[in-house]
């Protein structure tokens, strides 16, 4: 994770032969200096993957482009929302919602979600047996975004919110209804619910994302999704928090 919170959101995933942003929410210079500190020179991107078109997943997305010749990999509604932040001079792949793709050793599955966003996505990953399941900014799970995710060996999830924080917070009323609402952002207890229906005895690894630095504490977030995991005493989940400021560990799917 080289970054997720309300402020911008980028995911670096790796295998033998792909080098792969999902988004590119956060600013160039931190993107750079995240894959300098992982020992990845941007020019070794083989794409970046494109949720939706909202800045905070999509600030740098046209700038990484251009400067290290990386592909632009996202669907042609967020194309053509997205079309005056990208810029031009930049090679655009178009992928289908809901349709497998191949990236060399990475099969990519874009799976539609309710944001208030033209066509958003988020995505399943997988290379042999092995899954990695992402969501975030999600008004609400539906039964496409809980029967995509099943079986993860990796979830990254959003925790957006603690519902009485965001309530009494300061944002206007109408940002509080858009973040509540069911094409805004799961609150930890909507993110405990779908936690429970995707804890299997393989997913050994689950990472809370997208937290609001505002409407949220990091340590609400654990606990809450802590409480689902230790009613399952057969297994073994590695909880962690993704911030917004720091690169995460690097995780093994």
């Amino acid at each position: 994770m080289l970054g997720s919170g309300s402020a911008g959101n980028s995911i670096f995933v790796c295998s033998q032969k792909v080098r792969l942003l999902i988004d590119a929410g956060l600013s160039t210079k931190k993107i750079v200096d995240g894959l300098e500190k992982l020992s990845v020179d941007p020019s070794e991107l083989s794409g970046i993957l494109i949720s939706h078109e909202h800045t905070d997943h999509l600030r740098s997305a046209g700038v990484i482009a251009r400067r290290y010749k990386v592909p632009i990999y996202l669907n042609e509604a967020t194309l053509k929302a997205a079309s005056d932040k990208l810029g031009k001079k930049i090679q655009f792949e178009i992928f289908e919602t809901n349709s497998r793709f191949k990236l060399q050793d990475i099969l990519i599955e874009p799976f539609s979600v309710l944001h208030d966003a033209a066509d958003p996505v988020f995505f399943c990953l997988y290379l042999k047996d092995r899954k990695l399941g992402i969501a975030t900014d999600l008004g609400r799970p539906t039964s496409l975004v809980k029967e995509m995710l099943k079986e993860s060996h990796t979830l990254i999830l959003e925790s957006n919110h603690d519902p009485e924080m965001l309530l009494s917070g300061p944002y206007p009323w109408w940002l509080k209804q858009r973040i509540r609402g069911e094409f805004g952002h799961l609150s930890n207890e909507d993110s405990q619910c779908l936690l429970r229906e995707l804890l299997h005895q393989d997913l050994k690894n689950v990472v809370l994302a997208h937290l609001s630095e505002q409407n949220n504490h990091s340590a609400i977030a654990h606990q809450t999704a802590m409480q689902v995991i230790q009613e399952r005493d057969d297994l073994t989940v590695n909880l962690s928090i993704a911030s917004q400021n720091r690169i995460g560990a690097m995780i093994e799917v």
